[in-house]
């Protein structure tokens, strides 16, 4: 019996890895969204105000940072290197939250997490396009597939 042909098989090998890179960065963006405030509350003890004003501006510094991120491949690093150093941030960023540390430190692996999301967002996809030649018909298939 012959297999059809996979998802990603018609598309550049390289798919597959900007692929599960944007599955693992929406996951951590959006796990963070969810867990943060309870955090806060729970275990630094912050108010139930103060919790929603820092949540809130996690999430306004991502989508900033993106802009910021986006100039920065442009102009000094390019996509892929961007990503790479976003991947490594928001691995850090993680890494320190996962700690029981001070504030901190919490403070200091939020804004790594912001500044990786922002390094990594705008460019997955950037690097998604460039797999393609301008004119290949399965170039906004690789978009979409890049950015699930």
């Amino acid at each position: 019996m012959a297999q059809s042909p996979g998802m990603f098989s018609q598309h550049p090998r390289g798919l597959f890895i900007c692929f599960a890179t944007e599955v693992w960065e929406r996951f951590s963006y959006y796990g963070m969204r969810a867990l943060l405030i309870f955090y806060l509350m729970q275990h630094f003890g912050f108010s139930e105000a103060d919790s929603f004003l820092i949540y809130g501006t996690y999430t306004a510094m991502v989508y900033v940072t993106s802009i910021l991120g986006g100039l920065i491949a442009d102009r000094y690093l390019g996509a892929r290197k961007a990503v790479t150093l976003g991947a490594v941030l928001l691995v850090i960023g993680h890494f320190g939250i996962s700690f029981e540390a001070s504030v901190q430190i919490f403070y200091l692996s939020l804004a790594l997490i912001i500044v990786g999301v922002g390094l990594l967002k705008p460019n997955a996809s950037t690097l998604v396009g460039a797999m393609y030649a301008p004119d290949d018909s399965r170039r906004d298939a690789g978009r979409i597939l890049g950015s699930l």
